[in-house]
């Protein structure tokens, strides 16, 4: 049976291509897939080849994939055919992976649901990196989908309060709902607003999620004193004008990188974790409803409508939060 996949045949062109699934081999599974997620952020900056980006074409976007094992290889032992999992995988009906990288999804997480699983892990990773201790106060710069969630990952930390920032008071309100104690539009008074909040010059802990070149700079100068940064989202071009002297090496400010390629590959330690092990505790925060992931989704696309669930992307529709391709 001849499968789909979305393809990036160029910047700003996508479309569907047939292919053969492949037999799993040794250690391999194949997988039909249910559902997969689109990650707003960075697949948009890929497919429009936007600053640090670098795509090679033709490019098979998407890593976050629920669906149903079809075939085994041979010494797969922790997975069997008619099992529901989720992996790491593009955007098709098909996929080969190792099995190694699937987890069984749990019985009571729907799909539309299950399909976070990667979206969440990468804000966990970014929110692990923090370090946050109970009572510190966290600033979250964005309110998009990786911004909503690691305001309530922040929260499960012990972050008090925890507070969102965006442009947008829809956005905003929808963060309140889910993972934010406090909200504040970002406008002219921002600095008197955290102020009116806290009560002090800056929190404990800001995490920067809109990958906004100059926001870095904001971010810098609304950490307290001795505070930690954590940049979270892909910066999309060059930060100019940092006082570095100013904003960081007097205030004695911790700058992270929180992109998730600084997991360890096998062994977990604090502050870092395997992608694995955090795509687990993923899986049990949404199944046991300590993350509420159903606001988040705005739209649903059959997989043949793929190009215009792209299109939709490409124009930075504020509104469109959690996209899904629905592969059934």
């Amino acid at each position: 049976m001849r499968g789909q996949r979305a393809v990036v045949k160029a910047a700003g062109q996508v479309e569907l291509e047939g292919f053969d699934p492949l037999p799993p081999q040794n250690g391999q599974v194949r997988l039909r897939a249910l559902t997969t997620l689109i990650s707003p952020g960075t697949e948009r900056a890929f497919f429009l080849n936007l600053d640090n980006t670098d795509p090679t074409y033709p490019l098979y976007p998407g890593y976050s994939l629920v669906g149903l094992v079809e075939a085994c290889g041979a010494d797969v032992t922790n997975l069997q055919i008619g099992d529901r999992v989720v992996c790491p995988a593009t955007h098709a009906s098909h996929a080969v992976v190792d099995a190694d990288r699937c987890l069984k999804a749990p019985d009571n997480l729907p799909d539309d649901e299950a399909a976070f699983f990667n979206l969440l892990a990468i804000a966990m990773q970014g929110t692990r990196k923090a370090r946050i201790e109970l009572g510190e106060s966290v600033l979250v710069l964005g309110a998009g989908l990786i911004g909503i969630l690691a305001m309530r990952l922040a929260q499960l930390s012990g972050g008090l309060p925890v507070i969102g920032i965006d442009l947008d008071a829809q956005r905003l309100a929808l963060a309140k709902q889910i993972g934010a104690d406090e909200i504040i539009v970002s406008d002219a008074r921002l600095a008197d607003n955290l102020y009116e909040i806290l009560g002090s010059d800056g929190a404990h802990v800001v995490i920067e999620v809109t990958g906004a070149p100059h926001l870095v700079v904001t971010a810098f100068q609304l950490a307290a004193e001795k505070g930690r940064v954590i940049l979270l989202g892909s910066t999309r071009g060059d930060t100019e004008r940092v006082n570095f002297y100013r904003d960081v090496h007097r205030k004695g400010l911790q700058i992270i990188g929180g992109h998730e390629i600084t997991r360890p590959l096998q062994e977990n330690s604090p502050g870092y974790w395997t992608q694995i092990n955090e795509q687990q505790v993923c899986l049990e925060l949404l199944s046991r409803g300590r993350i509420q992931v159903a606001p988040l989704i705005t739209h649903r696309y059959h997989w043949r409508d793929f190009p215009r669930a792209y299109a939709h992307l490409a124009n930075w529709d504020k509104e469109a939060m959690g996209i899904l391709i629905k592969w059934t």
